[in-house]
């Protein structure tokens, strides 16, 4: 969601003045269009918060995305949209709504070339939005500094607990055998990001792992989404 601009938070009222459409001259200097690319860019990574009735400001067509261009560029360049947080390569996670190195290239390129619309024929259908279950608090092991597992586990995500915003964690398991398995890394936390990262595959760990938080707490999940 769009809540911020640099480190510090920024009000609505300043987003709306970053979000002034363009001069009716500006040129396009770009191929892509929201069309044809990017709304298909937004549909998979933005649009289950931004649209109507979600939790900020719709994005689900053009006449709305297009006055916030230039702010949506500078959220997506500095990797603060969408709100994810998880440093790329340190573990793997289901769900995982960060925007890769070619999709942001393309939005960059899209704004900076005057944002075309393009041909609506190539406009892919809105996705439809619902009301997601309320699932039960996850349960698991409590892990802050280090902790010896007792007995073995199977690891299925991280619930990151006592966190300040802009903090970064970072969680490794040392196995007995001496093999490090990266677990997570959060970075620029915020309080939106207060949620359950699942792991793409579940994690065993034996009985005698040390597991290493080098800040605030976090659960160490040990059952599926829902349980």
């Amino acid at each position: 969601m769009l809540r911020a601009i640099g480190n510090r938070p920024t009000s609505l009222l300043a987003l709306v003045a970053l979000a002034c459409p363009a001069a009716a001259h500006e040129p396009i200097t770009t191929k892509l269009t929201w069309t044809l690319e990017i709304s298909r860019i937004v549909y998979k990574h933005c649009v289950s918060c931004h649209h109507e009735g979600g939790a900020a400001m719709s994005l689900v067509t053009y006449d709305e995305a297009r006055p916030w261009a230039k702010a949506i560029r500078d959220e997506v360049a500095e990797r603060r949209m969408p709100p994810w947080g998880v440093v790329k390569g340190f573990g793997t996670f289901r769900d995982d709504r960060s925007l890769t190195e070619p999709e942001i290239e393309m939005l960059i390129l899209w704004v900076e070339g005057g944002a075309p619309k393009g041909d609506d024929i190539y406009l892919p259908a809105a996705p439809k939005f619902t009301i997601a279950a309320a699932q039960a608090e996850p349960r698991g092991i409590e892990a802050r500094g280090e902790i010896r597992l007792d007995r073995a586990i199977v690891a299925t995500g991280v619930a990151p607990r006592a966190m300040q915003a802009g903090a970064q964690m970072r969680i490794i398991a040392r196995l007995p055998d001496g093999a490090i398995a990266n677990l997570i890394w959060l970075r620029n936390t915020g309080s939106e990001w207060k949620r359950v990262f699942y792991f793409r595959e579940p994690l065993a760990l034996p009985k005698g792992t040390l597991i290493a938080v080098d800040s605030g707490a976090a659960l160490i999940v040990t059952g599926k989404p829902g349980e």
